[in-house]
């Protein structure tokens, strides 16, 4: 059945309701009403919610669920399956009667939403803006509009009309009236407002006798502040003195800035001194390295030269050794020769003796002589005996000392050859300190030098002529991002890459060669590369599958172009870097799990690569090279340092080796020469003893075949065969004078020619030991160039450190100075200082300590005062308006009241 609804609205007035939307609210899913400007008829189906809206309608206007007798709390109205409802009211506010036109404008949107848990009511203005959330606001609202929607007569529901309706008691009925028509309510507020008069009067009494106390407290309040304004002068003064004090740290810092700058101009014109005291010292360095490179190769010559001639000294000595032994056995020969002659004679006297006698002494002298003579053989023999074995034990002996003098050579040669070493890997580990300290100086140094230095210098000068500033050199472009560790591998598996340089396109590339002409540096490699080019991203699947690292992972740089081509170039993507060379096999050739691996670089220069079947392990290069890559070059330049002064010791002690072998050399070579004078004695001895015996034995033989001659004849025969020996042997004898001068003239020549030779030697041998003297006093004098170098060195890194920290102090200081400057804007700007004299020439110190007298006074002074007089004042003033203002409201209340009394 329809039940039509009826809204009376006029639209001209202010609090009228122009449009009611309602969102989930009982059997409401999203409904909006516009109402039209005069009377409104609603009309549906029961249980269409023609009710409902009439329901939210009180609900927005405040209502309680109770009071609306459709449920008993606000949640009931929440459509089932929903979680919240909204019910929005938009009110007109225009015209005379508006509510706060000022802040809502032409319209009143209130909006109250309810939750399971909670409800909220907001009030926003016609465009939608939220005004206020207040309950308080929303009664306001309705009061000023006279909404009472509990009011019959305002809202009347089913029920209530229902009740009327059906209601046959006129008491009932008048109560329904006298409440519709406020009649009630008026007679409430009669009882009220009576109520209010009789308290009120007693107020007003009460007010008026609290007056008194105030005006006494107004005049303590006086006294007050007359006592105060002397500490507000302290006070003012010791607010001026914090201003003058905040400027005042800005000033110092001034000043300290002003010194500081100085200081570091200082710091800078010290630099020219000391470098050009460094080049100087360089350029002694290198003289001094020159002449010691000179004093070695001729020492090196002079060592040769020694060696020939000490070879030919002993060759020379040998061979006047056999030509003094040729003549001595031509002399024993002689005198032998001479002896069997005279033995001859005798023999020939005594055969004919023999002749004479042979029959008479033969039988007598036969046995004596044979005893005498074997007497003799022995004795002889003895004395040959003893003879050759002293001459055997001699030429041992000179044997081992020939033998000890080789081994002294051969270890003074390898004593050199260690010293040469030494003295090889002493200037490497300078040239790599020098490198060291360079690089640290300046890092791109450590990739080409000088040369890299001018050609930058070159690069700059013509920068305008490039399309795009040439990249490079790359190594100065790139870090390790986890520490130094895998520096040695890095650094070998990019190699001469790290020297390269980058350009854009083949022009720049001529240019950077012509750059490189006049920076003299001829070799430069130079990759051209698309610097438009993004930052290559490789897919996961392309790189190497293992846990190590690869190159590209362990390195860092802020320019992407120098990644890429370390990509493109390098393939720096799939090279892996291990620890060792057992994990570098494993990982270089297993191609089933790591295809794209292409190369494994080891910690200890180990380098592995497979290419189809073949497996390729290159060795480590031995050849030490500072590192380039390391974030530190400090504990470098100490560990070479620390080798140097290693090697340099050892230098010293192998050339204090080598004099002592030098000198245990010519303490053999003199015992050696001794050993041969006793060696060619002994066999000059030797000899003689073996040629008397050899006489002696003949003789006997040829006395006991002349004693066993039967007949005369056989002895004149025999002397006969004597006379013709006597005669060959003098020929000989002749012979042997001629060949005895030879040789004694050759020995003559040779032993001249040994002298000379000996003289000669012995001043190459003196100036090969001055030379030497002189060599070592070079590398003192290199060494203590070194160091002095190395001094002035460390003197330009002091000063270097010097002014980084002076220029990080000066920063600090400015940033100093813009804080103070701020913190003291903060406090009073800089005109307000200056309006008051400035500091005087007053520093810190001094006005803070006046500040502190001050600020003590103050706190000596305040303890009698709780307040301040600007308080004390207001306090005052309020006082004053508030006792004014309170008589003033006492007399209009007094006023009123008797008004109020007499209607």
């Amino acid at each position: 059945m329809d039940e039509p609804m009826t809204f009376s609205i006029q639209r001209s007035k202010a609090g009228t309701v122009n449009r009611i939307r309602l969102e989930s609210f009982m059997c409401h899913s999203n409904l909006e009403i516009e109402l039209g400007d005069c009377v409104n008829f609603v009309t549906g189906q029961n249980g269409s919610g023609k009710s409902a809206i009439l329901t939210a309608l009180c609900v927005a206007f405040g209502c309680r669920a109770k009071g609306t007798q459709r449920a008993s709390t606000l949640k009931d109205f929440i459509k089932t399956g929903c979680s919240s409802a909204l019910v929005s009211v938009e009110l007109n506010n225009e015209g005379d009667d508006a509510f706060k036109p000022e802040l809502y404008g032409g319209a009143i949107i209130i909006e109250r939403r309810i939750s399971e848990s909670t409800s909220s009511t907001v009030l926003k203005d016609r465009r939608g803006k939220r005004v206020s959330s207040k309950k308080e606001e929303l009664l306001e609202l309705v009061e000023h509009f006279n909404i009472d929607v509990e009011n019959p007569c305002v809202v009347m529901s089913q029920d209530k009309s229902r009740e009327f309706l059906h209601s046959g008691n006129d008491k009932d009925k008048f109560k329904f009236f006298f409440k519709a028509t406020l009649l009630q309510q008026v007679n409430d507020l009669l009882e009220n407002i009576d109520q209010i008069l009789k308290s009120a009067n007693g107020t007003v009494c009460e007010l008026e006798d609290s007056v008194k106390p105030i005006e006494k407290e107004l005049n303590e309040l006086q006294e007050k502040i007359d006592n105060m304004k002397h500490v507000e002068r302290i006070t003012q003064e010791l607010q001026e003195l914090k201003k003058k004090l905040a400027w005042s740290w800005v000033y110092k810092v001034d000043s300290d800035l002003e010194m500081q700058g100085a200081r570091i101009e200082k710091l800078k014109d010290r630099i020219p001194v000391v470098q050009s005291r460094i080049d100087h010292k360089m350029g002694v360095v290198e003289e001094l390295r020159q002449h010691f490179a000179e004093k070695k190769t001729r020492i090196a010559s002079m060592m040769e030269k020694t060696s020939e001639v000490r070879k030919m000294q002993d060759e020379l000595q040998q061979t006047l050794s056999l030509a003094t032994k040729e003549k001595l056995e031509l002399e024993v020969e002689y005198k032998h020769k001479v002896n069997v002659i005279r033995n001859m004679v005798k023999r020939v006297r005594l055969l004919e003796q023999q002749v004479r006698e042979i029959h008479e002494q033969h039988i007598k002298n036969t046995q004596a002589e044979e005893s005498q003579i074997e007497e003799k053989l022995k004795e002889l023999q003895i004395e040959v005996d003893t003879a050759d074995s002293t001459f055997t034990r001699l030429k041992e002996e000179e044997n081992l000392l020939s033998e000890s003098i080789n081994q002294g050579r051969v270890e003074i040669r390898k004593i050199a050859e260690e010293i040469e070493n030494c003295e090889k890997q002493h200037r490497e580990f300078s040239t790599h300190i020098h490198e060291l300290q360079r690089n640290q100086t300046n890092k791109v140094t450590a990739f080409g030098g000088e040369r890299v230095i001018n050609l930058l210098r070159e690069i700059e000068r013509r920068h305008q002529r490039f399309k795009k500033p040439p990249i490079g050199p790359i190594g100065a472009h790139v870090t390790l991002v986890n520490g130094d560790k895998w520096a040695p591998a890095v650094e070998q598996a990019l190699g001469k890459l790290l020297e390269a340089f980058i350009v854009t396109d083949h022009k720049d590339c001529l240019l950077l060669r012509s750059c490189a002409r006049e920076a003299n540096y001829s070799y430069v490699k130079i990759i051209i590369y698309d610097f438009s080019t993004p930052r290559l991203d490789i897919p996961h699947h392309m790189l190497p599958q293992t846990e190590h690292p690869t190159t590209l992972s362990v390195l860092h740089s802020e320019n992407h172009t120098v990644l890429n081509v370390l990509v493109d170039v390098g393939n720096v993507e799939r090279q892996v870097l291990v620890e060792n060379y057992e994990v570098g096999k494993v990982v270089a050739f297993n191609n089933s799990r790591n295809s794209n691996v292409k190369e494994v670089y080891t910690l200890d220069g180990f380098k592995m690569f497979s290419r189809a079947s073949v497996e390729t392990i290159l060795p480590s290069n031995k050849t030490f090279r500072a590192r380039r890559l390391c974030s530190s070059f400090d504990e470098q330049i100490q560990n070479f340092e620390r080798e140097a002064l290693n090697v340099q010791e050892t230098a010293q002690q192998c050339r204090r080796r080598k004099r002592n072998a030098e000198q245990q050399l010519q303490h053999l070579q003199d015992g050696v020469r001794s050993i041969k004078r006793r060696c060619q004695d002994a066999e000059r001895d030797f000899i003689q003893k073996k040629l008397v015996l050899q006489d002696f034995r003949k003789s006997y033989v040829a006395e006991a075949s002349a004693s066993s001659a039967s007949t005369f004849d056989e002895l004149h025969l025999e002397i006969s065969k004597v006379q013709e020996e006597i005669q060959e042997n003098e020929m000989l004898l002749e012979k042997f004078k001629v060949r005895m001068h030879e040789a004694e003239v050759k020995a003559n020549d040779l032993r001249v020619s040994f002298e000379n030779l000996c003289k000669s030697a012995k001043g190459d041998v003196d100036a090969y030991e001055e030379a030497e003297r002189d060599l070592i006093c070079n590398e003192e004098a290199l060494r203590s160039a070194e160091a002095e170098k190395n001094h002035y060195e460390g003197v330009m890194s002091k000063e270097l450190d010097e002014i980084k920290k002076a220029e990080a102090k000066y920063q600090e200081l400015v940033n100093l100075r813009e804080e103070s400057s701020r913190k003291a804007s903060i406090i009073c700007p800089e005109s307000e200082v200056e309006a008051l004299g400035g500091c005087n020439g007053s520093n810190p110190e001094k006005l803070s300590a006046q500040v502190t007298t001050l600020d003590q006074r103050l706190k000596r002074e305040r303890p009698r005062f709780s307040e301040s007089i600007d308080d004390l004042m207001t306090l005052y003033e309020e006082k004053q308006c508030k006792i004014l203002g309170k008589q003033q409201r006492n007399r209009n209340f007094r006023e009123k009241l008797d008004v109020s009394t007499i209607d």
